[in-house]
């Protein structure tokens, strides 16, 4: 194409075009503002919601929301799987089935992703962790999660464990039926039924390694491919219990609480906790005043606690 030819063709395009050289400027701040806007809508990592017990994907409407506003542009999947009643069915399997909708999910964003788990999706998310070799979680949100364990039957509970007074619950939790049924069973830790604990609960005791398995190791270094891990918690939070457990606290024997820092599966890294804590990618944040159920539609919580860790 000679110059005559070229100049008429610019013309035709862009009629206020003179020169070849405000032709290169144009079409080289086209080509940079394209750039640009597909960075500001891809700049943000997809995120990925699991629902706690007695619940579902509708539940996270309000975050779904926040994080579209404060980050425009990013992928928000609730997962839907496991809802409502059958939240309840035990933790293996469910960690099982939402391994796999995270993997197909992760196979479409290998820039990775983000992971907010909320209640007992918390320990969900750490048995996905753990038992995926390959993912690609940047960071893990535990969004008030029983991630040391339960010990309190509160009113939310009652329809799943229909015994009067905690103390009572191991005999329920702690039989074989239980825990290959009742999700709850699966991570009910009762200081007072240390040795029963051990033996008999197959979910929490191995994710914590608490109990020794020939997995540990994997699991650990599976687990220790995320960037940061952010422990959201409060004190009057009305179901977990004790609210602690949400940051790794809980009881001894005598029901007092020990800190995350001198729990025996941190001081032996059995998972790699301390691993975390250690290199600086382990977050605490700690809010009074809200209730379990107001966790994932309290705007406070999202912009003090989460939104930044999805930047």
């Amino acid at each position: 194409m000679n110059i005559k030819a070229e100049r008429s063709w610019l013309m035709l395009f862009f009629p206020n075009c003179t020169s070849m050289k405000t032709f290169s400027f144009l079409v080289t701040s086209a080509v940079l503002m394209l750039l640009l806007a597909a960075g500001y809508t891809s700049a943000y990592k997809p995120v990925i919601l699991v629902h706690g017990v007695l619940s579902g994907p509708s539940s996270f409407k309000n975050l779904t929301r926040f994080i579209k506003k404060a980050h425009p542009g990013t992928e928000v999947t609730a997962i839907d799987l496991f809802n409502n009643e059958e939240s309840t069915e035990p933790m293996w399997e469910q960690i099982d089935g939402f391994a796999k909708v995270i993997q197909e999910i992760m196979d479409k964003s290998p820039e990775g992703v983000h992971l907010l788990c909320y209640s007992q999706g918390g320990l969900i998310c750490r048995g996905v962790l753990s038992k995926l070799p390959n993912h690609n979680v940047q960071n893990f949100i535990a969004l008030s999660s029983p991630l040391a364990g339960q010990f309190g039957v509160t009113e939310m509970l009652h329809e799943i464990i229909p015994v009067s007074g905690r103390k009572l619950v191991y005999l329920l939790c702690y039989r074989q039926f239980a825990q290959m049924h009742i999700s709850i069973c699966n991570y009910w830790n009762d200081p007072l039924r240390r040795v029963k604990y051990l033996k008999f609960n197959n979910f929490l005791p191995l994710l914590n390694g608490e109990k020794a398995h020939g997995k540990m190791a994997e699991w650990k270094k599976n687990f220790l491919r995320i960037k940061k891990l952010v422990l959201i918690g409060g004190p009057d939070d009305d179901v977990i219990t004790p609210w602690q457990s949400s940051q790794f606290g809980f009881y001894n024997n005598n029901e007092t609480i020990i800190e995350m820092r001198k729990q025996m599966f941190y001081r032996k890294n059995t998972f790699g906790l301390k691993t975390l804590d250690t290199r600086g990618d382990l977050i605490m944040c700690t809010r009074s005043g809200v209730k379990h159920t107001e966790w994932h539609s309290n705007k406070k919580v999202f912009k003090k606690c989460i939104q930044k860790w999805f930047d």
